[in-house]
C-alpha cells in the first residue's frame, strides 16, 4: 500500500511538473517561460524521480 502511494503521489507531482511547464507556454506571453517556472518543474521531476527510484531499489533488493 505504502509504495503505491509512493508510486501515486510520483505521477501526480510529474503531471502537475509538467501542466505547469504547458501553462508557461501557452499563457501571455506565448512561448516565454519565467525563470521560477522552470525552478519549480525542475524540483518537482526530481522529486518524483527520487520517489521512483528509491521504490525501485527497495522492490529489486532482496
Amino acid at each position: 500500500m505504502k509504495l503505491n502511494l509512493q508510486l501515486l503521489t510520483a505521477a501526480i507531482l510529474s503531471l502537475g511538473g509538467l501542466i505547469l511547464l504547458f501553462c508557461g507556454t501557452f499563457i501571455s506571453p506565448q512561448g516565454q517561460i519565467h525563470e521560477s517556472l522552470l525552478v519549480a518543474f525542475g524540483e518537482v521531476a526530481t522529486f518524483s524521480g527520487a520517489l521512483m527510484g528509491v521504490d525501485y531499489v527497495y522492490r529489486t533488493k532482496k
